[in-house]
């Protein structure tokens, strides 16, 4: 992007935010931000309980079990096959994780595409996040939803689409909630500690999540003997293919600044208290 182009699209992201000052009064943004952040945390709690009560069900799957080369000229997905590492007891779990999209995918689609919504609340001006952050995060989800996940089966057949959507939802459950208390002046110790601290597990394993579900799409072959995967020769890759590598690896460097950034700002919450201290106020 040009310099006058940026200055540009600084120039009508600032008259929109005055013209929608202008226009709507503060009480009544409010009152939709607060009506959002509540729905959002209702919508991610439901994609939660279904997520979890499908994993924790732990029925054996009808699918017997099958060899890994077996598994391989039966599906498209690499993912369907049980590895001999798995703990017998752990099986049926696995096996589910492997099946959440069929349990799920509908609501986490519908739940995370009105996250849209969060871009334009910031071009309004409603909220002070960064525009570039609160995009690259929304577009990244949406690109695993409905560029991964809704069009390659092996995406589907991913134990890694279980774990990318349970981070997913137990991040913005507290997100959203944390929202909405502030917005209302309630800010109970927990909660703060919660959206402050929860990231440090939840965003490594929700963006690794994001980038296994890719990986599972790359294209892939048998290599001499059946018995281990190699990469078909990136000169057959089609350009999607080729985008998607590119995107894998991008994602873990990609992970550093929103992961610095989460530090930086529980630093600033928490005054360099230690964990479980009282917070400062906002």
């Amino acid at each position: 992007m040009s310099h006058a182009t940026a200055t540009n699209f600084l120039n009508v992201t600032h008259k929109a935010r005055v013209a929608a000052a202008a226009v709507v009064p503060p009480l009544l943004i409010k009152a939709y931000l607060v009506t959002y952040n509540v729905l959002s945390a209702a919508g991610w709690s439901l994609v939660l309980y279904r997520t979890l009560s499908y994993l924790l069900a732990l029925q054996t799957l009808e699918r017997t079990p099958v060899s890994f080369l077996a598994a391989l000229k039966a599906s498209a997905s690499p993912f369907l096959w049980i590895p001999s590492f798995v703990p017998a007891s752990l099986v049926p779990l696995y096996q589910r994780a492997c099946t959440t999209y069929d349990a799920v995918s509908g609501t986490t689609a519908r739940v995370q595409t009105a996250a849209v919504l969060e871009i334009l609340h910031v071009l309004l001006g409603f909220v002070r996040s960064p525009l570039s952050t609160t995009a690259v995060q929304v577009a990244s989800r949406l690109f695993s939803v409905w560029g991964i996940a809704a069009y390659f089966p092996s995406a589907q057949h991913s134990p890694f689409y279980a774990s990318m959507v349970l981070s997913w939802a137990l991040t913005e459950v507290i997100r959203y909630t944390y929202y909405a208390a502030s917005l209302v002046g309630w800010e109970p110790a927990a909660l703060v500690w919660a959206r402050y601290s929860t990231f440090f597990v939840l965003y490594p394993t929700g963006a690794g999540s994001e980038a296994l579900v890719n990986f599972a799409t790359l294209p892939l072959s048998v290599a001499s003997g059946g018995s281990w995967f190699s990469a078909l020769p990136i000169a057959q890759w089609d350009a999607y293919a080729l985008l998607r590598a590119v995107l894998f690896v991008a994602w873990w460097p990609g992970l550093y600044p929103m992961y610095t950034h989460m530090i930086k700002q529980r630093r600033k919450v928490f005054g360099g208290q230690k964990l479980g201290a009282k917070p400062k106020t906002l």
